[in-house]
């Protein structure tokens, strides 16, 4: 379970985009969500769309590892998928904030790789946000409100990345996964291939 999370419009989802591009054995975990869809965003892709008493019956029914209320609306990763893939032994990716990787932290424990994205600069993070014109100006001006208490969170990350350019930043990604890979609990069948190779 690898999370990433970082102020709004600091660069996660592109970055998660390239290296679901790049790495067939990574899935993205799809949190459900009770705002309205944008217009480029399809359900079940970007979000799965519920209104706010279907996300609640989903709640009260405990198939969430993670939720949180950002912006006035809800958001939450639905158990069933993520644990299917991970039975699959897929990697899974998660876009969440700082409070649902507590909740992930505590549910998953040693399985969870935690980094946090930060922008190179406030004057960046503000450029990015009015540039991709998806929100209004009030909406940008929230934001950059929120984002000074969100960076205020990054050591309670195990790792921490300034995204400069998204190559870079996917590069130091990509090195971070195959490390933690290729750590000795998470490799299948290490035990008995070693074995086999002391007995000849």
């Amino acid at each position: 379970m690898l999370v990433m999370s970082s102020p709004s419009g600091a660069g996660k989802t592109t970055i998660s985009r390239e290296l679901m591009r790049l790495d067939g054995n990574l899935t993205m975990s799809v949190s459900a969500t009770t705002r309205a869809p944008r217009s480029v965003e399809e359900e079940g892709k970007d979000y799965f769309f519920v209104d706010q008493d279907g996300f609640k019956d989903m709640l009260e029914k405990n198939e969430f590892l993670e939720h949180a209320e950002v912006f006035d609306n809800f958001y939450g990763t639905p158990r069933g998928p993520v644990e299917a893939a991970l039975s699959e032994g897929q990697d899974v990716l998660f876009d969440v904030d700082w409070q649902g990787t507590q909740q992930l932290e505590e549910s998953s424990g040693k399985d969870l790789v935690s980094i946090f994205i930060l922008p190179p600069s406030t004057t960046e993070l503000e450029r990015r946000l009015t540039t991709r014109a998806q929100d209004t100006e009030n909406v940008v001006r929230g934001r950059m409100a929120k984002a000074a208490d969100e960076m205020s969170h990054f050591q309670e990350y195990q790792y921490v990345i300034v995204n400069n350019t998204v190559e870079e930043s996917v590069a130091e990604v990509q090195a971070i996964l195959r490390a933690e890979r290729l750590r000795r609990a998470r490799q299948i069948g290490l035990h008995e291939f070693v074995t086999n190779l002391r007995e000849g």
